[in-house]
């Protein structure tokens, strides 16, 4: 029979765990104006503190992808709190790094749909006569095209 091994040190953890921390972040992210624009997508990684307290302190981007996507990470992890945690009569820093991913959702995605509609002309119709602008036999053809974002 093996032992459980105990930790030696109680870490700072979140309410929820990891899904609620993903909910937080999908509930909260706001993508920045000119990242959409561009159609920037990526992951930001950030690297931060938590005090024995539970505060987040010092934190900064390790790995970015500009575009305002780096100070939006870094906002929602300045509102993040964890649990405070005392280990043997000590409070701990613990150093903590966070992926945040920024992917456009299909309705912010610029770009734009192109069809073409062919009306077929009917046969036999004794009440549409050949004219100039439609000739017999002929079809009108329509285009469309459909922007999408804004």
């Amino acid at each position: 029979m093996e032992k459980s091994r105990k930790k030696f040190l109680k870490l700072p953890h979140l309410d929820g765990g990891k899904e609620l921390l993903k909910e937080f972040l999908k509930e909260n992210l706001q993508y920045p104006k000119e990242a959409i624009e561009k159609r920037i997508e990526g992951d930001v990684i950030v690297k931060f503190k938590v005090t024995g307290k539970g505060e987040v302190i010092d934190p900064k981007v390790e790995k970015g992808i500009g575009y305002g996507c780096d100070e939006e990470a870094l906002r929602l992890i300045n509102m993040l709190h964890y649990q405070s945690v005392k280990n043997r009569g000590v409070r701990v820093t613990t150093n903590n790094k966070i992926k945040i991913p920024f992917r456009l959702r299909q309705a912010q995605k610029k770009g734009s749909i192109k069809m073409s509609y062919a009306e077929s002309p009917k046969e036999k119709d004794p009440a549409k006569a050949e004219t100039p602008e439609k000739p017999a036999g002929k079809g009108r053809t329509y285009s469309y095209t459909i922007n999408l974002g804004n």
